[in-house]
C-alpha cells in the first residue's frame, strides 16, 4: 500500500512538473511572437521600441488593467450584499418578534419562569429570531444579569421597537407586574405597526413602479430612436454637445427618481 502511494505520489509530481513546462514554454513562445508583432507594427508606424521592453509593457497592461477594472467591484459588491443580508435579516426579526412575545406570554401564564418560557419560544421558533433568543437564554444561564443580556440583545437587534420589550422586562422585574400581559401589549403594538407599514407599502406600490417606469421610460425611447434613426441620434453620442447633453439627462433622472422615491416612503 505504502509503495502504490509512493508511486501515485511521484506520478503526480511528474505530471505537475511537465504540465508546467509545457506552460511555460507555451507563455515563453507566445510572448516571443507578441513581441515580434509588436515591435513590427511600431517599426512600420516608425516607432522603434525594445523587443522586451514592449513584451513587458503589453503583459503588465493585460494584468494591471482587469485588475483596476475590477476594484470597483471588489470595495462595493461586499459591502453591498452585505447590507442587503443585514437589512433582510432585520426585516426578518421585525415580522417574528410579535409571535415570539406571545409564546413567551403564554408560557409565563402557564406558570413558567421566565428562562423557561425563553426556551419554550426558542424551541417553536425559526431563525432568526429563536437565534438571537437562544443567546439570550445563554448568557442568562451563564450568570449574566438580566439587564445586561437584555441590553446586549438589544445591541445585536437594531430594532427601534425592541426597546420596548427591554423596557417591558426591566420595569416587570424592578417594580413588578404581570410580565406576560406586558408582553402580549408589546406584541400587539407592533403587530398592528407591522400591518399599518404593509398597508403603507400596498398603497404605495403604484407610485414606486410609477417611478421605475418613469426613469426607464426616456431610456426605452433614446434606444428605439437610436436603432430607427441612427443618423440622427448619432450627434448625442458623437459630439461634446450630445455628451452633455446626456449627463444633463442623467442627472434628471437620478433626481426625479430620488424624489419619487422619497415621496413614497413614509416612516410609521
Amino acid at each position: 500500500m505504502n509503495l502504490f502511494l509512493v508511486f501515485v505520489f511521484c506520478g503526480a509530481s511528474v505530471s505537475i512538473w511537465l504540465i508546467a513546462c509545457a506552460v511555460r514554454t507555451a507563455l515563453a513562445s507566445g510572448t516571443r511572437h507578441l513581441a515580434s508583432e509588436v515591435e513590427q507594427s511600431l517599426a512600420d508606424a516608425f516607432v522603434f521600441v525594445n523587443r522586451q521592453k514592449a513584451a513587458a509593457a503589453t503583459l503588465s497592461a493585460m494584468v494591471a488593467l482587469p485588475a483596476l477594472a475590477s476594484l470597483p467591484l471588489v470595495w462595493f459588491v461586499p459591502r453591498t450584499m452585505l447590507a442587503w443580508m443585514r437589512a433582510r435579516r432585520i426585516r426578518t426579526l421585525e415580522r417574528q418578534l410579535p409571535d415570539m412575545l406571545l409564546m413567551i406570554a403564554c408560557a409565563l401564564r402557564a406558570g413558567a419562569s421566565f428562562p423557561i418560557a425563553l426556551e419554550s419560544g426558542v424551541q417553536e421558533s425559526a431563525p432568526p429570531i429563536s437565534q438571537e433568543f437562544d443567546l439570550l437564554l445563554r448568557e442568562i444561564r451563564l450568570g449574566i444579569d438580566l439587564d445586561v443580556a437584555m441590553r446586549t440583545i438589544e445591541k445585536r437587534i437594531p430594532v427601534p421597537d425592541f426597546m420596548m420589550v427591554t423596557a417591558a422586562v426591566t420595569i416587570s422585574r424592578e417594580v413588578g407586574g404581570n410580565l406576560a400581559e406586558a408582553l402580549e401589549s408589546v406584541a400587539s403594538t407592533l403587530r398592528g405597526k407591522l400591518q399599518m407599514e404593509g398597508k403603507i407599502r400596498a398603497l404605495t406600490s403604484q407610485g414606486r413602479m410609477q417611478g421605475i417606469v418613469m426613469t426607464c421610460l426616456p431610456l426605452f425611447v433614446m434606444m428605439v430612436l437610436r436603432m430607427l434613426e441612427p443618423a440622427a441620434m448619432a450627434p448625442l453620442f458623437t459630439s461634446p454637445v450630445g455628451w452633455a447633453t446626456l449627463a444633463a439627462i442623467a442627472v434628471m433622472e437620478l433626481l426625479g427618481y430620488l424624489s419619487i422615491t422619497r415621496i413614497v416612503r413614509i416612516n410609521v
